[in-house]
């Protein structure tokens, strides 16, 4: 049996142990990449929650359980219809007929709510409509008051609005140059739209109407720091539709009308007729609504009996 050599086995023990180390440099850019690609990540997150939930900024829903038991004293039927092509009544109306003796019984008024609450907040407005002895019909879109559940949209509220349309002109039978559209902050939006569409409409009441909705989305904290102007959808547009639109119009201005929606008023398309841009405080809503509707109802060729 041999025996180590004692002189190898030394020179095995004095030979110094060789461990891996790791370059700090390039652990510092390994972990500052990772920093990096978590930051991008995390902001292009950020950007899709934005994308998919930026209604919340600008709309505004309320449910309603029940429909009250009058709309300002006046008595009104509870209309259920179905959006679009779909078979099932998403969307829950309210017919307000005027008076038998009412001066203008052979019009109709279709209201587009503005995108808070729901059609409840709406009643005083549609009291004072009804008041002028014409026909009202007004409805939540889906999303809000008694209509289908489900977050609201731009898109959504379109097809709602085309289809309120569509239940009064084919359902009711109303004729469309018997329909005044009376729009409210987005829901003026909407109302331009289907005066567009609709060359006989043959007036457009725009009530306190939102001008610049991507301004009310920079100046909210949740989008800061967000590319707002790329990522935005829900606009309602409304001033480029007014600069062509030959349908007369009227601007009931409020208490809260913006610089731009005045602004977007005064370079619409002739004709149009404005109240309370200047001083709103001294126009109530009944001293512009009524001379307004009766001059044009009284003026209409198209106006007939016996429609309803």
């Amino acid at each position: 049996m041999s025996r180590p050599n004692p002189k190898t086995t030394k020179r095995r023990s004095e030979a110094p142990s060789q461990s891996e180390t790791i370059d700090p440099v390039w652990l510092a850019k390994a972990i500052g990449l990772t920093l990096i690609v978590a930051f991008i990540c995390g902001y292009l997150a950020l950007c899709f929650l934005f994308y998919h939930g930026q209604w919340q900024i600008v709309l505004h829903p309320a449910r309603t359980a029940a429909a009250p038991p009058s709309i300002e004293g006046a008595a009104f039927e509870v209309i259920h219809f179905a959006p679009g092509g779909d078979a099932i009544p998403k969307l829950t109306g309210w017919w307000i007929p005027a008076a038998p003796e009412g001066r203008h019984r052979d019009a109709t008024v279709l209201f587009l709510p503005a995108g808070d609450g729901s059609l409840a907040d709406s009643m005083p407005t549609l009291g004072l409509l009804h008041t002028l002895g014409i026909n009202v019909f007004a409805f939540d879109y889906r999303g809000y008051g008694q209509s289908a559940k489900g977050h609201p949209s731009q898109l959504r509220m379109t097809e709602d609005a085309d289809s309120a349309w569509q239940y009064l002109t084919q359902s009711r039978g109303v004729p469309a140059e018997h329909i005044v559209l009376y729009g409210t902050g987005v829901g003026a939006s909407l109302a331009t739209h289907l005066a567009v569409s609709h060359a006989a409409v043959p007036a457009l009441i725009l009530d306190s109407p939102n001008a610049d909705l991507l301004d009310t989305v920079r100046r909210d904290p949740r989008s800061r720091f967000l590319p707002a102007g790329l990522l935005f959808h829900e606009a309602f547009p409304l001033t480029k539709a007014l600069q062509t639109l030959r349908t007369p119009k009227l601007l009931i201005a409020g208490r809260n009308i913006s610089s731009p929606m005045a602004a977007a008023f005064r370079s619409a398309a002739e004709p149009k007729t404005s109240a309370g841009i200047d001083d709103a405080e001294k126009t109530p809503d009944a001293q512009i609504l009524l001379p307004f509707l009766n001059r044009y109802l009284s003026q209409s060729a198209t106006s007939a009996r016996g429609v309803h």
